[in-house]
């Protein structure tokens, strides 16, 4: 059979998604426990999911310096000890947070996973915070903190976030250079004792899940309780107190482009719209080929790139677009963000545009979950939104099903201009 390589192969859509779902456990002292076994390379990924981030902190930087902080030194190992055993051992540690959770996550060859394991629990369970390195890591974060501050795009972000939510919401309420020198050991200590226990956490492990994996998991974190405080986080509600504005601007008097930011709130990832309606935001500014980049990059060629998207906080949603562009270029940009709005308001999509929409959803999604390490991803995903398992099979149903007339229904219902606040950082002109 001689292969005609002038035509091109027919393009079929998913059928079925399936995402293998964890082997789900309970250690003896509480601590759920996910493995995800997939894959025969002698690797393991191994996340301690810690309940509690920015939304928890009684001042800014807190969450984030505690968490950071864990790998500078604990009761048996100075932080130089720390980096040696890592190094030696050919792991790899990542410390990160986030609005409502603290993640510890380490990378390791199987071979060696009990010794970098025992190595994360002595960080986890017996840290120090030295004083020492504290102010070295401060420093650092403050100047990087001086750094990003100039940069237009950090200006946009964090005004337009404060427009949206109010400076006392946990999501508008931003450090400032002195919030760096009200971090010291007892306020971290302070944050590690009330959320970093055996009561507030869970844990995630995949890759070549072997017994002897499991048994120094069980061994290291699962076998008694840790911390001085079994009561797991909670999340107190706290409303908006968004301006009454539509436009704002940031002045930089030495910037050659300026940063654009708009944003509205929009539907939170529970609501029955919420699948359906990230399709229309694909199509409308979420992809290479979505409206917003085929006007105004590719036709009017006023920016190298503009994307729209729906950032999803708890409990609630941000329709967010974005771009960065030469100062004169910014009224034009949001001229046309206007327009294509209104387009998609006004008229219904074609089958063409539609599928093509529908494919590169459906293929992001086949790419996503593909190895053992983003199916973790994936299922951490679901525990830190709180979502439901079925979430990924109704997310393929949504792309699937849609329709232009429910596009356009969503559109109508959910695109309105009126609702958005844009704010530009840069030069006057």
């Amino acid at each position: 059979m001689t292969l005609d390589r002038t035509i091109a192969p027919e393009i079929r859509q998913i059928e079925h998604f399936l995402i293998a779902e964890p082997e789900r456990r309970v250690l003896r002292n509480g601590i759920p426990l996910n493995v995800i076994q997939v894959g025969d390379e002698d690797v393991i990924r191994f996340d301690l999911l810690i309940k509690g981030g920015q939304w928890n902190q009684s001042q800014p930087l807190q969450a984030m310096f505690t968490n950071r902080m864990l790998r500078e030194g604990t009761c048996r190992l100075t932080s130089a000890q720390i980096a040696e055993k890592l190094d030696y051992y050919g792991a790899w540690l990542d410390l990160s947070s986030s609005v409502n959770y603290g993640f510890i996550t380490l990378y390791s060859l199987g071979k060696y996973f009990p010794k970098t394991v025992e190595l994360v629990a002595s960080m986890v369970k017996e840290p120090v915070f030295p004083e020492k390195e504290l102010s070295v890591i401060v420093n650092v974060n403050k100047q990087q903190f001086q750094v990003n501050a100039q940069r237009v795009d950090v200006m946009a972000r964090k005004r337009l976030n404060r427009a949206l939510f109010g400076s006392r919401h946990p999501l508008g309420r931003y450090a400032e250079l002195e919030d760096y020198n009200r971090i010291d050991r007892e306020v971290l200590q302070h944050f590690y004792q009330a959320y970093y226990h055996s009561g507030n956490c869970s844990i995630y492990v995949s890759g070549k899940v072997t017994s002897e994996v499991i048994g120094c998991i069980e061994r290291h974190f699962g076998e008694s309780p840790w911390g001085e405080n079994l009561q797991r986080a909670t999340f107190r509600d706290c409303a908006p107190e968004t301006e009454a504005v539509h436009r704002l601007f940031v002045e930089k008097d030495d910037a050659w482009q300026s940063s654009l930011k708009m944003g509205g709130f929009s539907l939170a990832q529970r609501d029955p719209d919420f699948l359906k309606l990230r399709v229309l935001v694909t199509l409308f500014g979420g992809y290479f080929g979505s409206r917003l980049m085929s006007n105004i990059r590719e036709e009017k060629g006023y920016t190298y790139g503009i994307a729209a998207g729906l950032v999803n906080y708890p409990g609630i949603g941000v329709l967010g677009i974005s771009t960065e562009a030469a100062n004169e270029y910014i009224e034009p940009i949001i001229i046309e963000v206007f327009k294509e709005m209104e387009r998609l308001r006004s008229e219904k999509v074609s089958d063409k545009e539609l599928d093509m929409v529908r494919n590169y959803m459906l293929g992001d999604m086949c790419r996503s979950y593909e190895s053992a390490f983003s199916l973790s991803d994936a299922w951490i995903f679901i525990e830190t939104t709180g979502l439901d398992h079925g979430f990924f099979e109704r997310s393929l149903e949504a792309i699937r099903e849609v329709s232009a007339d429910e596009i356009l229904t969503l559109a109508q219902t959910y695109f309105c201009k009126e609702n958005l606040i844009a704010v530009v950082a840069g030069k006057k002109v």
